[in-house]
């Protein structure tokens, strides 16, 4: 559009002196036309500039002129258009997040977890050993990691790893045939405690990770007969400090 306004100035042939209109550039009619036509695309582009600017601040300060950092993680396909992939002819794109009708379910019915402590030996050190394995979406990882800090969490290990429920995977639909994905991107974090309660990280990781739709995770605690340091060789207790 400003190149066609700027060529006027240039190639124009008519001249119409009612009007204004003169000969462009390079047929005689010198620089007049031209100024007239770069007044314009300056005009133009003023307009468009501050209109913009004015636009865009609004809608920054309002709605927003960026997605959350979980759309962001997951992709604006799924989040925008209910689509695994946009380009599905060529390759099929997992995902974590459910179809946007998904029904919420509270959390004490979505994720009930129960910790029964079975009679076990206590091991060196005085101090029962437990095992909590959290498996859940890996743009939860963050949050987290830094609450499981604030209640005295000083180690832990982190796999990304893959899975499906009792789901079998999200289950999609591309051009009226079913297409189910077995096997959706995780995070596995897996943390053995002794001195800070196992209630205390179950209800801090359900907490966070709970977002009332399929694929929050799951919590799984174990008891753990010993703990062995290898460099001093100490067990039980003091073999976690």
């Amino acid at each position: 559009g400003l190149w066609g306004t700027l060529a006027v100035g240039l190639f124009n042939i008519y001249e119409n002196p009612e009007t204004g209109l003169s000969k462009g550039l390079l047929y005689g009619g010198g620089f007049h036309q031209l100024g007239t036509q770069c007044l314009g695309v300056a005009a133009i582009l003023s307009w468009t500039i501050i209109t913009m600017l004015a636009v865009f601040l609004f809608i920054k300060k309002t709605i927003g002129l960026r997605v959350t950092r979980e759309e962001e993680l997951v992709g604006l396909d799924i989040s925008e258009h209910g689509l695994a992939s946009s380009y599905a002819d060529f390759a099929l794109a997992l995902h974590t997040e459910p179809p946007e009708d998904m029904a919420e379910v509270p959390q004490a019915v979505a994720v009930p977890v129960s910790h029964a402590v079975p009679v076990r030996n206590v091991p060196a050190g005085g101090s029962l050993i437990s095992k909590v394995v959290i498996i859940t979406r890996q743009n939860k990882f963050d949050q987290l990691k830094t609450a499981l800090s604030d209640i005295g969490i000083t180690g832990m290990t982190v796999s990304n790893v893959m899975g499906c429920g009792m789901q079998k995977g999200a289950s999609e639909m591309y051009r009226g045939v079913p297409l189910e994905i077995n096997l959706l991107p995780k995070i596995k974090v897996e943390i053995v405690v002794t001195k800070v309660p196992v209630r205390a990280v179950v209800d801090t990781a359900k907490k966070v990770l709970y977002t009332g739709h399929i694929g929050d995770g799951k919590i799984f605690v174990y008891g753990v007969e010993n703990v062995v340091k290898v460099r001093t060789g100490e067990g039980g207790y003091p073999a976690l400090q």
